[in-house]
């Protein structure tokens, strides 16, 4: 194949594609590949590829990166991955590549998922470029094109709303509304009042129409957090509404229709329920066709320093100096296994913050739980029947939370109570 064919068979690929001998070589590389980072065709053949891509000496695998130069050629089959590349304005992108043997060579497409920037906004605070984190954010991207349910899996604290919303933003659906619930703070005889609303005069005290959630949410997204907290009741209407896509408000005659695409997220075993008799099979069915795991922090200790930039950078006021940290405070958290994921890391932070001078904190500042119990006020208003039962149970969740990081999902199993009624006693005895 001389060299007007093989630009021929790559001028027809749509996104960026580049043609790669055996030693990293750019022999030809379409239209698309050398807009994106600002070389010419003449420019671009005889390069080295981690040279354009890459900004790099060496090849990507040399850098600990997965590179598909390498396996295709060790395997001669098509390899895919995701890594960070930077454009023509020298920007970071984090892109996923597919690369396969085409002859002798190997040919490189490469799809755009998104920019750091573009996450770490005032919108969107998701931050990484670990493998874990590149794997599972490529994986939102291919699954918000889809208009199907999604149910996000992970520990608490990892940031399923955050998946969420960006699925969202990367659907067709992005101009329409968002709305979310977490299940486990509404009362059981709330559920159906909360989702489909009411009309007038449909319980004693109710004097207007109100619309629900999937109203609001038409045309849009509707998220709902711990779906393992819905009653097992409230499960047979909302499949009924899967399906169908119709239901009634409470009170209500009129069948109404809302063209809302489901997210779900939960930290339990949904399974697992399903065998003990507390989720139903079919729904269970019905929202888990399409799931993606969120990997927990352990998983991606190295985008630690990022987050921890990137949230401090949030917290700081445009009045004062900056927030800066010590490299034996960041050696601190880096260390630490982080039990109650991002959101732990951010409670970290935040009272680092509010104790630290000038702006900067130090390993003193960094507390990683064992932090002494506050004590709830006998005269507190929640404290009605009996004071000091009240006061011990609060200091006994407290205690519970800090031992598991805030994953409140443990401290209700240890409990042995749901994590619907932990979430109202900790509303109750203000330990939020």
């Amino acid at each position: 194949m001389d060299a007007s064919e093989l630009q021929s068979l790559i001028d027809v690929q749509e996104n960026p594609f580049v043609l790669i001998d055996e030693h990293y070589r750019i022999v030809a590389a379409n239209r698309a590949y050398c807009l994106n980072y600002g070389v010419s065709r003449q420019e671009v053949v005889g390069r080295l590829c981690h040279e354009i891509s890459h900004l790099s000496e060496v090849p990507c695998h040399e850098n600990g990166e997965d590179c598909p130069h390498r396996e295709v050629f060790r395997t001669g089959r098509m390899h895919e991955v995701v890594h960070t590349h930077f454009d023509s304005h020298q920007h970071k992108e984090y892109v996923r590549i597919k690369g396969h043997p085409v002859g002798r060579y190997l040919g490189e497409a490469i799809f755009r998922i998104a920019s750091p920037e573009e996450l770490d906004s005032r919108e969107m605070r998701m931050v990484g470029s670990s493998p874990a984190f590149l794997s599972c954010l490529d994986h939102l991207t291919k699954v918000a094109r889809s208009g199907a349910s999604v149910l996000l899996l992970g520990e608490s604290g990892v940031g399923k709303e955050l998946a969420a919303q960006y699925i969202h933003n990367r659907s067709e659906r992005a101009s329409k509304p968002f709305v979310t619930l977490n299940c486990a703070s509404i009362a059981d005889n709330l559920f159906e009042d909360e989702l489909f609303g009411h009309e007038r005069g449909a319980f004693t005290g109710c004097i207007g129409r109100k619309p629900g959630l999937f109203e609001m949410a038409d045309g849009g997204t509707l998220f709902l957090d711990e779906v393992g907290e819905i009653p097992i009741a409230m499960q047979a209407k909302l499949l009924r509404v899967l399906e169908s896509g119709e239901f009634r408000r409470l009170g209500g005659v009129d069948t109404l229709r809302a063209d809302v695409r489901l997210v779900f997220a939960t930290n339990r075993d949904l399974m697992e329920m399903v065998r003990s008799g507390h989720f139903r099979k079919d729904l269970y069915y019905r929202i888990a066709a399409v799931d993606v795991r969120l990997p927990t922090l352990r998983e991606r200790e190295a985008d630690i320093p990022a987050l921890v930039e990137s949230m401090l950078s949030g917290m700081t006021r445009s009045d004062a100096p900056p927030f800066r940290i010590t490299p034996d405070a960041m050696e601190k958290l880096r260390t630490h296994d982080f039990p109650g994921n991002v959101r732990e890391l951010r409670n970290i932070l935040q009272k680092a913050a509010a104790v630290c001078n000038h702006g900067l904190i130090t390993s003193n500042h960094i507390h990683l739980g064992n932090k002494p119990l506050r004590h709830v006020a006998e005269d507190e208003p929640v404290l009605r029947e009996d004071a000091s039962i009240a006061r011990v149970e609060a200091e006994h969740i407290l205690a519970l939370l800090h031992r598991h990081g805030g994953h409140r999902r443990r401290v209700a199993d240890e409990l042995g109570i749901s994590e619907r009624t932990l979430y109202r006693k900790i509303k109750r005895y203000n330990l939020a």
